[in-house]
């Protein structure tokens, strides 16, 4: 019975060690494209998706890590059922606030699915529309309400909106 208790020890030890080495940390360079758009590295730092033109000239696509940290959140690949909520594209390459004058992607961005279930996400955009003088929770109510004010208002002067002035750093999501 010792035997056996030890063998189911060491094996059990050994594997634990070969998961911890296989899982250890989170590279962002080491992702497959498709999952790339929207993951957060072990570090904290977004991964984002670049191209560039091979030898070929064909478009060759890799997962690179971005300068950008992200607070309380680390070893992250997006869900689909985010991605799809959200109504963003993991596939895309770069990324802008210019999104947020699209009244379709802001719908879906705002929708409670998206705003409620996917903090990564919202986190992002809710710091690419601060650097836009824009409080992406105003934007959100105001597009739920009146959803053709709030882009008149988002686009007629570029400038903030009510409570942009207060924006706290910090996403107001919780994770």
């Amino acid at each position: 019975m010792t035997y056996i208790m030890r063998s189911s020890f060491i094996l059990f030890f050994v594997s634990t060690l070969f998961l911890q080495g296989t899982l250890g940390s989170f590279i962002c360079e080491e992702l497959p494209t498709n999952v790339c758009g929207f993951a957060i590295a072990t570090s904290a730092k977004r991964c984002l998706l670049e191209n560039s033109s091979g030898n070929d000239g064909k478009v060759e696509y890799q997962c690179k890590t971005s300068e950008v940290v992200v607070a309380n959140m680390r070893e992250h690949i997006e869900t689909d059922e985010c991605v799809d909520a959200c109504g963003v594209d993991r596939n895309s390459v770069g990324i802008s606030s210019d999104a947020l004058l699209d009244s379709q992607f802001t719908s879906k961005l705002c929708s409670l699915d998206c705003y409620h279930h996917c903090a990564n996400i919202i986190d992002l955009y809710f710091n690419l529309a601060a650097g836009e003088g824009v409080y992406l929770p105003d934007l959100c109510n105001k597009q739920r309400t009146n959803p053709h004010r709030a882009m008149a208002e988002l686009s007629s002067n570029g400038g903030p909106m009510e409570g942009a002035a207060d924006a706290p750093a910090p996403s107001p999501v919780s994770f």
